[in-house]
């Protein structure tokens, strides 16, 4: 049977650059449909969070959209959610017994492709109940995706930029987000034919994406990262690359930015250095780590 990720490794470069784009919240404005009203109804139904609903939500929205863990894969910030939950005094004080998911812990931590397939597996293997509600919650989050999310184009200056960069660079989609959906909402809006490959959480993580492709066929100097969240950043860093952060918030203003300015400057060779930390430091500034009901 072949690797999935050889899609990645065989992909044979066209030009000397190579330009990775996350999805979610980055090209589309789909972060806050897909968490408010598909991921975080489902963790309360499936998690039986019902008698702290609120603070379930709060602690979810923090991790997924507006902390520092913003973008990271469902399963961690799943456990990640849990452990907001576990350290709040409010949810401590109601008697509500959060769910510690050991087996699930230990599971992510050894499994690189963290998504629905490899999880399957895992539930087969080992017959494990916590395990099998994991992979029940994230089929009812896709299949609430699949109903709900459609119609929502790319933010203003997406479809522009990819017109632009194409004639120069390679284009990859680098995402956690399941490659059915990507491949659906990018086919939808007609901007799937400016990339090389779709590459979502079956095909392993951001990092594994962009060192699966750039690795000993593109100068480290010519890979460039644009994402929205810390996790595209490390992506990025760990391969050597250079990373356009999307703004949380302001993401119409900085794909326009990106289409006046980041991409000539990055084709030029002069994208790293001070407007590239000047980037970086109004971006760390938006996504903190400690959430707002500790600071009260």
């Amino acid at each position: 049977m072949s690797d999935p990720q050889d899609e990645l490794r065989n992909l044979e470069p066209k030009h000397e650059y190579l330009i990775a784009i996350d999805s979610d919240g980055c090209a589309f404005d789909t972060m806050e449909i897909k968490h408010k009203e598909c991921f975080i109804p489902n963790i309360i139904k499936y998690w039986d969070l019902q008698p702290v609903s609120k603070y379930a939500r709060a602690a979810a929205e923090f991790v997924n959209l507006y902390s520092k863990w913003r973008g990271i894969n469902r399963f961690p910030a799943l456990t990640k959610t849990f452990d907001l939950l576990s350290d709040w005094t409010d949810v401590q004080r109601r008697g509500v017994q959060i769910p510690e998911v050991k087996m699930f812990r230990k599971w992510i931590t050894r499994e690189s492709k963290l998504g629905n397939p490899v999880l399957k597996e895992e539930v087969e293997k080992t017959g494990d109940p916590v395990l099998r509600r994991a992979l029940q919650w994230s089929e009812a989050v896709n299949a609430a995706i699949a109903e709900i999310v459609h119609g929502i184009p790319p933010f203003p200056y997406v479809r522009e930029s990819l017109e632009k960069i194409s004639n120069h660079a390679d284009i990859i989609v680098c995402s956690a987000t399941p490659i059915e959906a990507l491949r659906r909402e990018w086919r939808e809006h007609d901007i799937a034919r400016f990339t090389r490959v779709i590459a979502g959480q079956e095909l392993g993580s951001k990092k594994e994406h962009i060192h699966l492709t750039a690795d000993g066929k593109y100068d480290p100097e010519k890979v460039l990262m644009i994402g929205d969240a810390p996790g595209d950043m490390k992506a990025a860093k760990a391969n050597f690359a250079a990373f356009f952060p999307v703004n949380p918030g302001e993401e119409e203003k900085s794909w326009e930015l990106f289409f006046r300015e980041g991409a000539e400057k990055f084709f030029s060779g002069n994208y790293t250095g001070n407007f590239e930390k000047g980037l970086i430091a109004e971006f760390e500034k938006r996504l903190p780590e400690i959430p707002p009901w500790k600071n009260k």
